[in-house]
């Protein structure tokens, strides 16, 4: 956790203030005790009332300058606790953004979510309580001190009863903090299962998984409750265990500082002073209490978030990155195979081929046969295991990350839309695009008519993942995302699946005129759609089955064969 701290440096003034402040907090709250027993021992006794009026003016002066200390304490400590849970996710956030797609599937989602928000929240509250870190030792020694200074007899009460304390403490932690590592898990599995509901409701609803889901959710919410429970029990005996230990040893000090006092060996202040010391020490002991046990719980968080931000990509721009030239499309694999992390069987193997400039290099293949490992290669968000891929006549890893990607027009199988209004998102492909532009890449995508169709036309605003638009129109806008960037490259994940054969048709053929110096690499389930293609590449279990035009593979692949005799008819196919 302490590693953690570095966020703080920004605010290391503050913090210094703070802990300025907490220490003229503490030796105030000290010597009010004191101030008390000459009052009871001179003013009261002798009946001087001039001496109460000044000591207790003295007393009312200490008394606020404390409450003054603990407020500006506490505000600085706000701000910079505030401040470090912002730079925190900050630096979190950028640092994921950093993170290959390996680095995702390792970690997972919602676990990610978690330790972004739940984790550094835990963090940070620890930075609130800060001045208990403080004030509490320094009150602690500070009340002993003066307990031993006032009447060292009665303090050995005291020192005996901090150890009994202490080991209950300790030995109650011990069972507690395995369960708050634990506490952290589960909240990642209620993410998970909630995520997963609110994602797939159609899905759920449409094969009436309601019921399931929720059993599904009850499950992990009961899971972390009774784990909470167990931690909420154990925390529990620390109190009534620490009120009992006190009060028993306020009995004795009564009892023994009356009898210091009938043999004349001590004063009636002082022994109140004393209780008052014995007081802090007890009022001090239950701030290092709720210390150990919000640190436990902050240090299971911390781990999570260092495990985060100690974690490297491997996927990373090169040294001395190369800038690929705008209009160096040319994209080329050379035998590269490649396995997802755990997998058994090389997802694809001894791929190679060429894509050029002006041509269009379509993809097909059976599920699972590798078409879209293919993309995610070339967009780099995976690197290669073997073998090398070439962009533009360079090789891929000697490419800066962000230049590579500014060269590509990626539209992804499963449409990906953002908050916001029709003209956003079509600008997030180049936030440059003028409305003309914006416009134009929308009638290219044969999403001009329904965007214009709306209230607002491109001023609408979407819904959240675009939820009140159908399929076709996702795809027809992810697409027109694409064209407004104007790549050198343009990448179509089986971009055209939900779209109606006529509108695929006037798609395309927009396309060719629109897209005709650029390298096209489409993915495609239809043989519909890449029939006039330059180049196909069919894919089966991870390899090439067949390469050519449509004209060539009917003669020499019968794997492509069977997947046009499966989706076109003799006349069709004639």
């Amino acid at each position: 956790m302490f590693k953690l701290f570095r966020f703080l440096k920004p605010y290391k003034v503050g913090v210094s203030a703070v802990i300025i402040f907490m220490l003229l907090q503490s030796l105030a709250q000290l010597y009010l005790p004191t101030l008390l027993a000459d009052i009871v021992d001179i003013g009261v006794v002798k009946g001087d009332v001039p001496y109460i009026l000044k000591f207790g003016a003295y007393m009312l002066i200490v008394a606020l300058s404390a409450g003054v200390c603990v407020v500006i304490a506490s505000y600085l400590l706000a701000r910079a606790a505030t401040g470090f849970g912002r730079d925190l996710r900050r630096s979190v956030f950028a640092h994921v953004e950093s993170f290959s797609l390996g680095e995702f599937d390792k970690l997972g989602t919602s676990s990610l979510i978690t330790r972004t928000t739940n984790d550094i929240a835990q963090v940070q509250q620890v930075i609130v309580m800060m001045r208990m870190f403080i004030g509490a030792p320094t009150m602690l020694v500070g009340g002993v001190i003066m307990a031993v200074y006032k009447d060292f007899n009665l303090a050995l009460v005291l020192i005996a009863i901090i150890p009994i304390l202490a080991i209950s403490i300790i030995a109650i932690m011990r069972k507690g903090i395995p369960l708050f590592k634990a506490l952290q898990v589960k909240i990642d599995q209620i993410n998970l299962v909630l995520r997963e509901n609110l994602t797939g409701i159609r899905v759920i609803r449409a094969f009436n998984r309601s019921e399931h889901e929720q059993h599904k959710f009850e499950k992990a919410n009961r899971d972390y409750t009774q784990t909470a429970i167990k931690v909420n029990n154990i925390m529990a005996t620390m109190m009534p265990l620490m009120m009992l230990v006190f009060n028993l040893g306020v009995v004795v000090i009564l009892w023994y500082g009356g009898i210091r006092i009938d043999n004349n060996q001590m004063q009636i202040g002082d022994l109140m002073a004393f209780i008052q010391y014995a007081m802090q020490i007890m009022f001090s002991m239950f701030m290092m209490t709720m210390i150990f046990v919000m640190i436990p719980r902050a240090s299971a968080s911390a781990v999570r978030i260092n495990e985060v931000l100690n974690m490297e990509s491997i996927v990373r721009n090169p040294e001395s990155a190369k800038t690929l030239p705008r209009g160096r499309g040319a994209v080329e694999f050379h035998q590269v195979s490649f396995s997802y992390p755990g997998a058994e069987q090389p997802a694809i193997r001894d791929i190679s081929f060429r894509a050029e400039p002006g041509e269009v290099t379509a993809i097909i293949g059976g599920t699972g046969s590798g078409k879209t490992t293919l993309i995610n290669l070339l967009l780099r968000f995976y690197d290669v295991d073997s073998g090398r891929i070439e962009v533009g006549g360079e090789p891929l890893k000697s490419l800066d990350l962000d230049s590579l990607r500014e060269a590509i027009g990626y539209v992804p199988q499963k449409a990906v839309l953002f908050s916001g209004t029709f003209a956003d998102n079509i600008r997030y492909g180049r936030e440059e695009a003028n409305e003309t532009e914006i416009l134009h890449a929308a009638q290219i995508a044969q999403a001009a008519e329904f965007i214009q169709e709306m209230k607002d036309s491109f001023q609408s605003v979407l819904a959240q993942g675009g939820t009140n638009l159908s399929g076709g129109q996702k795809q027809r806008l992810s697409i027109a995302r694409a064209l407004a960037r104007k790549p050198s490259i343009y990448v179509f994940d089986d971009s055209f699946s939900a779209l109606d054969f006529k509108t695929d048709a006037k798609l395309r053929a927009a396309l060719k005129a629109e897209t005709k110096d650029a390298t096209m690499i489409i993915v495609a389930q239809r043989v519909s759609t890449i029939m006039d293609a330059d180049r196909i590449l069919v894919l089966e279990d991870g390899r090439i089955a067949g390469m050519g035009t449509h004209a060539e593979l009917m003669k020499s692949c019968k794997v492509y064969q069977e997947i046009v005799a499966s989706q076109l008819s003799e006349e069709e196919i004639a």
